[in-house]
């Protein structure tokens, strides 16, 4: 399936920003359901320095620096994405009981090494409350994979999807006291419970394609940024993905922009700046599937045209 996606990101100070030096992890990268046909990202007003580069887990980062007032600043991606369906595999994954002598079988510490993935993060640390809940819906003989499954269908009936219960900066033991968040409340969530019982576990940042109501057209800005898990399963299995908010496998209407430990690690603008005063912040996300056609089919269109 190919995608045009457009992501807009606008901040606006109530007083001017002396200077800002900021990160950005706003364009998608490839995978091995993924690529990235075609992409821009930029920023109005143009920053007086800037490098592109990659992060340690393989995420494209854009560092940009202001040293002018600024009092509003806007960055843009629009590129095209390839997305395809991963097969389904079989569950090969080891049993939960098997998990630590799994993990002491990886001499690596490379980026996706799982021990990355294993203790706590700046934004997910130990919950006892979760961790016993994984306990109590899971078993040592089960395998890896249909643990991990359980648990995102069990958030998903626990947790109830509320944009006006929390914030950015709500931590998971809140969200889950209170049964209720956003995609990246239930993602957190999710991380603190497979980690909470020996499951690595990250955070993916990116876009889902959504569909308007049946004989309404669809709205631009519509789509937003979506957040998801990805579990290590085991030397077999190795690393999947699962949408928690949605209890389903992450698969052709998912994008992946960055991952990481948790939402720190892969937030689309990240950054300090010296001001004072309030500041407000506006988001805008579009993914438009593509009309493909086969070379046959665009030739005889050509002809015919």
């Amino acid at each position: 399936m190919l995608y045009d996606v457009t992501l807009s990101v606008r901040y606006a100070y109530a007083l001017s920003a002396a200077a800002a030096r900021m990160h950005l992890r706003m364009m998608p990268g490839n995978g091995p359901a993924q690529r990235l046909v075609s992409g821009l990202l930029q920023a109005d007003p143009a920053p007086a320095f800037r490098r592109d580069r990659v992060d340690f887990f393989g995420n494209a980062l854009t560092e940009m620096a202001y040293d002018a007032p600024l009092d509003t600043v806007d960055f843009r991606f629009t590129g095209r994405i390839r997305r395809d369906d991963l097969p389904k595999e079989l569950d090969l994954s080891c049993a939960l009981a098997d998990m630590r002598r799994e993990l002491a079988e990886v001499p690596s510490l490379a980026p996706d090494a799982p021990h990355h993935f294993l203790g706590a993060s700046d934004r997910v640390v130990p919950v006892p409350s979760i961790t016993a809940f994984s306990r109590g819906i899971t078993r040592l003989d089960q395998p890896v994979l249909t643990v991990v499954e359980a648990i995102s269908r069990a958030l998903h009936e626990e947790i109830t999807f509320d944009p006006t219960a929390t914030d950015v900066t709500t931590d998971p033991a809140t969200a889950f006291a209170n049964r209720r968040g956003v995609c990246q409340d239930i993602s957190h969530i999710m991380i603190a419970a497979l980690r909470g019982i020996g499951i690595p576990a990250g955070y993916v940042s990116g876009f889902l394609r959504t569909e308007p109501p049946e004989g309404q057209p669809r709205l631009a800005g519509a789509d937003a940024m979506h957040a998801w898990v990805r579990a290590w399963c085991g030397n077999e299995v190795g690393w999947i993905e699962i949408d928690p908010t949605n209890d389903m496998r992450v698969g052709a209407d998912h994008i992946s922009v960055a991952i990481g430990r948790d939402y720190a690690d892969v937030a689309p603008v990240k950054g300090s700046l010296r001001s004072s005063g309030f500041h407000s912040t506006r988001h805008s996300v579009d993914v438009i599937p593509v009309e493909e056609r086969t070379p046959v089919e665009a030739v005889g269109r050509s002809n015919t045209d």
